[in-house]
């Protein structure tokens, strides 16, 4: 059973509690319960609302995050899938007019060197 099942049941049940209980003692004694006992359970039974409330806003802010994941990564995966093909083939096509002892080009300045300027 999910927190917010256990929050409904416990609100129903305070709430199902306090109104039993004043329509017994008023029709018993004409009176109600106690004001600390109404109290109690109006306070359980927000509380309980409020719980149940939150966790079912929890329970959708996890679904979309999780759409939202997947869908990352299937758009991710495409991306990678389409990139590496385009890469591969100019890599291949590189190498070929080249020839297998392209001169290697380190990067850094061109032109003058650094303590010319």
């Amino acid at each position: 059973m999910t927190l917010k099942w256990m929050a409904v049941v416990v609100a129903v049940v305070s709430a199902t509690s306090c109104v039993t209980g004043n329509v017994v003692i008023g029709v018993l004694n004409g009176g109600q319960l106690p004001l600390a006992v109404n109290v109690l359970a109006l306070t359980t039974t927000g509380t309980a609302v409020v719980v149940a409330v939150v966790a079912e806003l929890q329970d959708r802010l996890n679904d979309r995050v999780s759409a939202l994941t997947e869908f990352l990564v299937a758009r991710l995966n495409e991306i990678e899938a389409h990139t590496g093909d385009r890469n591969a083939g100019f890599v291949e096509g590189y190498l070929l007019s080249h020839g297998q002892d392209a001169a290697v080009v380190p990067f850094g300045r061109r032109g003058r060197g650094a303590a010319e300027r």
